[in-house]
């Protein structure tokens, strides 16, 4: 992509109402656009890196064996007042009225909307288990929505649900979803540590957040430091395999690692004084087993082994993949601007000329643009008429993992400059061994792809 063909609104100045970094930088690097409290235009630059993570959940979810579909954003009343849901929610459930006076509600989450499809269509335990999920808009009206996209009313979110015949295997799931986050997250570059949470309005035996540390996190938590040490890697799963996804859980959660609300002062003093930490936690995502609560109000039972009727067990799981942005930009800065990991980055490489209009430099940026692409990078040409310090700030301001800057004396030396935005590196190489250089770092990210 050519800049001077792009719609890229950088802002030098940040604006006033911008109060944390990753909305300070989002709306800087042109990413979102505020259209009232809370909602938000998402500009090409934006909307590129939401497509990259929501490809990233499509891709995880899939390779745990999960089904997508999609539901709508409305929902009708009456199926959360089956639920025992709908005069309980609280005031951020947007409700509404149609032409002819039917209750609506725009959707916070959707377990009741599931649980009726299943209800329709599903009749034998020879169906389960069950998991479908959507990537969907939803809406909140939180009372005093704030930080950008890391509490706006309207947001992109994950949200799975599982059916499952028996207890024990609707925590086979749990566990499943556990080891499909923890991957997910770490192919966008975060560290997200499950800890023990309370249920809240969604209600259930069993939940763990997951959360990334960072200053300007909304929740106090209490962890032992060694759970910080731990990492999924690229390890393989199978996730038909309920002791192998158990395994993963006692690994990951067996350490102490709370959230306020469920915090236990008793437990936290047993692990040794040096490893108690406490920090600021982003919550990024939630999983949830709540055995029949909804299945039995709303009627959703299988015929099991014996002939009879049995209300199955659910649980949810939530990924919030538009607060996604803020929380990576929020883990991921420097006082020049965003440092994308190489997992989620609009673009794979930034390329610089430092003389438009020069038939070297712009031949050679051609040439390295075109091979790049037919490697299948995705290159942000800043072809620009600018002076070379304008150019550098963009690319340090939008954060690309890696630039190639060329310019009339390196070509000279068949050399052009090769630079990590996480480390401020260089090296000078040959534009083909740049090419190749650039090809070999996003290998490993290219080849996690799961085609399913």
């Amino acid at each position: 992509m050519r800049l001077s063909r792009y719609f890229l609104p950088v802002l030098k100045e940040t604006p006033s109402e911008a109060q944390i970094v990753s909305h300070r930088l989002m709306l800087r690097a042109g990413m979102i656009k505020q259209q009232a409290a809370g909602i938000y235009s998402w500009l090409p630059l934006g909307y590129k890196v939401l497509r990259r993570i929501e490809q990233i959940v499509h891709e995880e979810q899939q390779r745990a064996g999960h089904i997508p579909l999609l539901m709508p954003t409305l929902q009708p009343a009456d199926l959360w007042r089956e639920s025992g849901r709908y005069d309980d929610y609280g005031e951020e459930m947007l409700r509404i009225t149609d032409r002819h006076k039917r209750d609506l509600l725009y959707g916070p989450t959707n377990e009741e909307m599931i649980t009726d499809i299943f209800r329709s269509n599903v009749n034998s335990y020879k169906d389960l288990p069950l998991t479908l999920y959507q990537i969907q808009w939803k809406f909140r009206d939180e009372i005093r929505p704030r930080f950008g996209v890391m509490r706006g009313r309207e947001f992109l979110m994950k949200d799975g649900y599982n059916f499952d015949l028996t207890k024990e295997d609707a925590l086979h799931a749990y566990n499943r979803h556990l080891v499909s986050y923890l991957r997910t997250y770490e192919r966008m570059g975060l560290q997200a540590i499950p800890m023990r949470a309370d249920s809240g309005p969604i209600g259930g035996e069993n939940t763990h957040e997951f959360l990334v540390l960072a200053e300007t996190g909304e929740s106090e938590v209490f962890y032992d430091s060694q759970i910080t040490d731990l990492t999924f890697g690229g390890r393989e799963i199978d996730y038909d395999d309920p002791t192998a996804c158990a395994a993963v859980l006692e690994e990951f959660t067996s350490r102490y690692a709370r959230t306020d609300e469920t915090h236990d002062e008793a437990l936290f003093n047993d692990i040794p004084e040096d490893r108690r930490k406490s920090a600021r936690g982003i919550e990024v995502g939630q999983i949830f087993y709540f055995g029949t609560k909804y299945s039995e109000p709303m009627g959703a039972t299988v015929v099991g082994p014996d002939g009879q009727r049995t209300p199955v067990h659910m649980g949810s799981h939530g990924i919030g993949v538009s607060r996604l942005l803020g929380a990576i930009i929020e883990a991921s800065h420097d006082d020049k601007g965003i440092i994308w990991p190489e997992g989620v980055t609009p673009f794979h490489v930034g390329l610089v000329n430092l003389k438009q209009g020069d038939a070297s430099t712009d031949s050679a940026c051609a040439a390295i643009e075109r091979e790049l692409t037919a490697n299948g990078l995705e290159v942000l040409y800043d072809d620009r008429d600018e002076r070379a310090g304008a150019k550098f700030a963009t690319m340090d301001l939008i954060g690309l993992p890696w630039r190639i800057t060329v310019g009339p004396r390196g070509l000279a030396n068949n050399k052009v400059e090769l630079t990590s935005r996480r480390s401020g590196q260089s090296e000078e190489l040959s534009p083909q061994d740049a090419v190749a250089r650039a090809v070999e770092i996003y290998a490993p990210v290219l080849a996690r792809s799961f085609k399913g």
